[in-house]
């Protein structure tokens, strides 16, 4: 019974494929390896072939554990704070301001809203951060003025999809939060590792976008002068509006962090404020939007934590049985050395991400790879937002892709499922090329948590 911990993936597997909620197929999974690998069946009657490979006293840890990852664990108290900051704003309007303001700064050129797309995900990564609110947003606003003006229907799908899950890797970001949590890495140096390359792979994507439409004019085209669309009648005075509250709440946020005045913790709690500030400053804070905020951030918060719950539980039975030296003695001797572990271990998240939420490859995956990782000598900053860079085309990756999904459900009967998958794929390879560009170029990632106080 050498390998009993990796028959717990087969199993894990199977009841994921029942349909059941990861977190109970997480958690069911461990109960049964705990009664088949400890001294509980004997106890019972039932005689095993093998030796108790660990004892019922040392299930004692259980409870404990659970209560330090998930009910004493002050990191993961940000998640909630900035749901929370997320939701309220998207609720005040912002992403309508700014997809307005963005729509007639740039319409006047080839691709120009398809840009705008890219500059408001952009925004709303760092100010919101909830892909499922920013894709929806685009989709209601943004994609019904590109269809009626004539653009390609895999480009108008594409940037939308894309476009709305920068907001798992520019800071703040729930994925880095869990990151951290997980492999031990302060959240702050997460965020300072990860606003560059955020930023230039919404540079990438306007880069594609621009070249689109200059090689296909006809597909990209640009707004008639006196468009009757996205209508604003001080331009200036709507750029300001519309850019400055948002910016000056996420430079507070993230200017706390970074200077190391605050934990994402406490920059979290500021954030969440300030959001239900600019809600009532707006005039868009009422009774019916506040019960909203806030029920979707109890829905969320419970599910990232009830997977954590599970995730937990497995992670100890599996360790229990030995299973971590497998897996570490198997990633030790991958051909390639440094390299060959790290193209494979990317490889196996990118795959993991067609059928897996991020919250559940973060929870089963990363506690496995990242002591092998930093015993190899990365470093964890770099791996961590390499990690999250990966993370982030499981949105975009059919058949489970969150973002596909959103997008399919807001999107007009005229776009087509097959329109929205040629349209991402563009937008994968670009962030495939991204983390070439990460491994590459280490310095993008490693350059701002060095010269930061924090």
């Amino acid at each position: 019974m050498e390998y009993l911990a990796l028959w717990m993936f087969v199993v894990l597997l199977l009841f994921m494929l029942s349909g059941y909620p990861v977190a109970f197929c997480l958690g069911a999974t461990a109960v049964l390896f705990t009664l088949i690998g400890s001294d509980l069946l004997p106890n019972l009657g039932i005689s095993l072939p093998w030796d108790p490979l660990f004892r019922t006293t040392r299930l004692n840890i259980l409870p404990q554990r659970i209560f330090g990852s998930v009910m004493d664990n002050y990191t993961l108290v940000a998640v909630p704070f900035f749901v929370f900051m997320g939701v309220m704003l998207e609720k005040s309007g912002l992403a309508e301001d700014l997809l307005k303001t963005m729509g007639r700064l740039f319409g006047q050129m080839r691709g120009g809203l398809a840009i705008s797309v890219v500059a408001v995900g952009a925004l709303l990564a760092a100010s919101t951060g909830v892909v499922g609110a920013s894709v929806v947003t685009m989709a209601v606003l943004a994609l019904p003025v590109m269809m009626k003006y004539g653009y390609d229907k895999g480009l108008a799908s594409g940037v939308i999809a894309s476009s709305g899950t920068l907001g798992q890797i520019i800071p703040p970001s729930i994925v880095l939060i869990i990151l951290g949590d997980q492999m031990g890495v302060n959240v702050g140096d997460l965020f300072l590792g990860a606003l560059v390359p955020g930023l230039v792979l919404a540079s990438l994507y306007i880069i594609y976008v621009a070249g689109f439409a200059f090689l296909k004019p006809s597909a990209a085209p640009a707004l008639p002068k006196h468009s009757d669309d996205f209508v604003v009648q001080n331009l200036a005075l709507a750029v300001l509006r519309s850019l400055l509250p948002p910016l000056a709440l996420v430079g507070v946020v993230l200017g706390t962090i970074f200077m190391g005045v605050a934990s994402p913790t406490e920059a979290g709690a500021m954030g969440a404020a300030g959001a239900t500030l600019l809600a009532l400053m707006n005039r868009r804070l009422n009774l019916t939007s506040l019960r909203a905020c806030t029920e979707t951030t109890v829905r969320l918060t419970a599910m990232v934590f009830i997977i954590l719950v599970g995730a937990t539980a497995f992670a100890m039975v599996f360790n229990a049985l030995g299973g971590h030296w497998l897996v570490e003695d198997f990633l030790l001797g991958i051909p390639g050395g440094e390299l060959g572990f790290l193209f494979f271990v990317m490889l196996t998240i990118f795959i993991l991400g067609f059928f897996l939420d991020f919250i559940e490859i973060t929870f089963i995956v990363v506690p496995l790879i990242a002591p092998i990782a930093i015993t190899l000598g990365f470093d964890p900053i770099w791996f961590g937002v390499l990690i999250a860079m990966n993370l982030q085309a499981s949105f975009l990756t059919p058949p489970f892709g969150f973002s596909l999904f959103y997008l399919r459900g807001a999107a007009p009967a005229s776009i087509r499922t097959m329109d929205i998958y040629r349209g991402i794929i563009p937008f994968i390879i670009i962030q495939l090329v991204m983390l070439i560009v990460i491994v590459a170029f280490p310095g993008l990632v490693l350059w701002l948590p060095g010269v930061s106080p924090n």
